[in-house]
């Protein structure tokens, strides 16, 4: 006679049981981050006309073997170009640029740029940031001149003077914050428009009577909270803390909480690259795929720099 063993059964263990918990769903968590250098479907390609040294794997790069007080041959320009949406920001150590040769570098990318609400260098079109005298954009992270029709397509900037320690700048790259964006807020946010405005952004540190000067040259100007750049046609996260004051036809509550998420996005490290400076060393950063922070972590000592904007085009 066979005899069929009963069948044998587990009981799963009980899960403890835990209090109820929950993460905002608004915000930067943690987990894998998507970092993308280049546009999809670019190929990456050496460089032949210098030494590209990349300063992470996604945003930022030291060009060696170059003197910026020549002019650029077409070839070098282009290659240059090349680097600078690749990598959105490009470092140049010990160049020690005159104001004349500054520009002139500059200008291979365009019209310059002119800012009345801040302090000029030699000529109109070089802004001059002396951090003894007056505060100026530190400690917050923004895009150049966000409150104009056409936001500066570019910046170089010069450092004349460094502080013994500290007074380091911080860029991001704007398209890997929307590339990680979660879905559901990249589809909130497609086909939304915001407002930016020069007074936030200045009013921290320039009397109302100046800035009220500038309110009928620089009107609040709406911009694509997402723009896609004019080069590479990558999807760019385009608000800032210093300008973006509201997203246009949300009640403001609503607004106001989108865009602290928004704002979030340019601190998450991986995004990032740091720049310490030495005396005479140059950046020249894309405006248009990036936001900066200016550490203001040298208190009691001088910081001098001078910068040179390229007039861009209007976000689409």
């Amino acid at each position: 006679m066979s005899i069929t063993a009963e069948p044998t059964t587990t009981t799963p263990p009980a899960r403890p049981l835990l209090r109820d918990h929950r993460i905002p769903a608004d915000g930067i968590h943690e987990g894998p981050r998507l970092l993308r250098r280049l546009a999809e479907g670019a190929e990456d390609r050496p460089y032949e006309r210098f030494t590209l040294v990349p300063q992470g794997p996604l945003i930022g790069a030291e060009i060696r073997g170059l003197d910026l007080s020549r002019p650029l041959t077409a070839a070098v320009r282009a290659e240059l170009d090349r680097a600078l949406l690749e990598w959105k920001v490009l470092f140049f150590r010990g160049q020690h640029l005159t104001s004349a040769a500054q520009r002139d570098f500059a200008r291979n990318w365009g019209e310059l740029e002119t800012n009345p609400l801040l302090a000029t260098g030699d000529a109109q079109d070089v802004v001059r940031f002396d951090r003894s005298q007056v505060p100026t954009f530190e400690n917050v992270w923004h895009t150049d001149t966000t409150f104009r029709e056409n936001p500066a397509l570019g910046a170089v900037l010069q450092l004349r003077e460094v502080p013994p320690y500290g007074g380091d700048t911080l860029w991001a790259d704007m398209a890997a914050a929307y590339d990680n964006l979660p879905e559901e807020v990249r589809e909130r946010v497609e086909g939304l428009r915001a407002v930016h405005d020069y007074l936030p952004g200045f009013a921290r540190f320039t009397s109302a009577e100046h800035l009220a000067a500038f309110q009928s040259t620089f009107p609040p100007v709406e911009h694509p909270v997402v723009r896609r750049h004019p080069v590479t046609g990558r999807r760019t996260l385009f608000v800032n803390t210093s300008f973006t004051t509201r997203i246009t036809g949300l009640p403001q509550e609503e607004s106001d909480r989108l865009l602290r998420l928004l704002f979030q996005q340019a601190h998450v490290p991986e995004y990032q690259v740091r720049f310490h400076w030495r005396a005479g060393d140059v950046a020249f950063w894309d405006n248009r795929a990036t936001q900066h922070y200016a550490s203001g972590d040298y208190a009691g000592h001088r910081r001098v720099a001078e910068r040179v904007a390229v007039v861009g085009d209007r976000p689409h």
